[in-house]
């Protein structure tokens, strides 16, 4: 069986979690997703995980060695996203 492309583990995830914005990079064994879905409203980092391996099934057994993911809500994405803009440069007070 050839190894999952990073568009396909998108697409496994997509299928199974309402995303807002969705980014996978890998190299056919191990992965790394920017997950941001609301589905994530109110659940600690482990419940979000178990949603995204719900969401993957048993390719999560079957085809993807290792996954890593930043699971965030849309609230936090935003947050994230605004800071992202300034992160090389001093905070002012």
């Amino acid at each position: 069986m050839a190894d999952p492309t990073p568009a396909q583990v998108r697409d496994y995830i997509a299928a199974g979690l309402p995303c807002e914005h969705l980014d996978v990079e890998g190299d056919g064994r191990h992965f790394f997703a920017t997950i941001v879905s609301a589905s994530f409203e109110g659940k600690l980092r482990v419940a979000r995980h178990q949603l995204v391996y719900k969401a993957l099934g048993e390719r999560m057994r079957e085809e993807i060695h290792a996954l890593s993911m930043k699971t965030l809500t849309p609230a936090e994405w935003a947050v994230q996203a605004g800071q992202g803009a300034g992160t090389a440069s001093h905070p002012h007070h």
